[in-house]
């Protein structure tokens, strides 16, 4: 009785090949989803790394086509340098797009948290139930020429010499 209430592990689960923890599968390369991501963003740096080395050389070799020197010396430390400055600028990206999210949940007035109460105005700023309308925060956005111009719309103007004179 005591052996068929043994405990057996699936077959098909096995456990992540980085040793984090968690399960990982055949299709990724018995990875876990982070571990796969981790290892598909390293490959793609590589990659690039690699490219922009090739152009490198190739630029730097068609000059000088008399002047002979060893690559593979010179490609550890090419990819150094340049995968440490992607880095650099993926992590400016980062920072500079995090603001222009942080900014929409404030009221633009008054700088109170909004969330996804906040009232988005015409003139393409975020506003408190406070400062929503356009009388309470100086809004720049012409409303008249807006009104003015749907209304042209909605009524074109009718000639007379058109109609027929009955």
């Amino acid at each position: 009785m005591a052996e068929e209430q043994k405990w057996q592990e699936p077959e098909n689960h096995r456990l992540c090949a980085n040793n984090c923890g968690f399960f990982g599968s055949p299709t990724t390369l018995n990875l876990c989803s982070k571990c796969f991501k981790d290892h598909c963003i390293k490959e793609q740096q590589a990659s690039t790394a690699k490219i922009a080395v090739e152009k490198s050389l190739t630029q730097a070799s068609s000059p000088s086509s008399s002047s002979s020197f060893d690559s593979v010396s010179i490609l550890p430390e090419i990819c150094e340098v340049l995968s440490s400055p992607a880095k650099v600028e993926a992590a400016a990206v980062v920072k500079t797009a995090v603001p222009a999210a942080a900014q929409a949940n404030r009221c633009a007035t008054c700088r109170k948290r909004v969330g996804f109460t906040g009232f988005k105005c015409r003139c393409g700023t975020t506003f408190c139930g406070s400062h929503r309308y356009p009388e309470e925060h100086g809004c720049t956005f012409d409303f008249k020429a807006l009104g003015k111009e749907e209304i042209a719309k909605a009524n074109p103007l009718v000639k007379a010499e058109k109609l027929e004179k009955i």
